[in-house]
């Protein structure tokens, strides 16, 4: 799927359509001390199996995160919750 690189949308904080350039967010690590992650973390440690059930299979394509930051304020928002696609590319326009 090619996308824009920019493209004039709607931007919340400036009321008003604006030009915004678009950024793909990549996936950034858990919080290694968060209650849940150090629970999870814990009860991996030893000789036992994995804790919860395993899948029975993953998803063919990952969800594309994009951000749009505003040409005018420069503060950046989401657009949805993001949507799947094999192959994303920015194209310039």
């Amino acid at each position: 799927m090619n996308f824009p690189q920019q493209l004039k949308t709607f931007c919340k904080f400036c009321r008003k359509h604006t030009l915004h350039s678009v950024e793909i967010v990549k996936k950034k690590p858990r919080r290694t001390l968060a209650q849940g992650q150090r629970r999870y973390l814990r009860k991996l440690k030893g000789y036992t199996g994995f804790p919860r059930p395993k899948p029975d299979h993953e998803k063919a394509v990952k969800k594309i995160d994009l951000r749009f930051k505003c040409s005018v304020c420069g503060k950046k928002h989401t657009r949805g919750e993001g949507f799947r696609a094999k192959k994303f590319q920015l194209k310039k326009v």
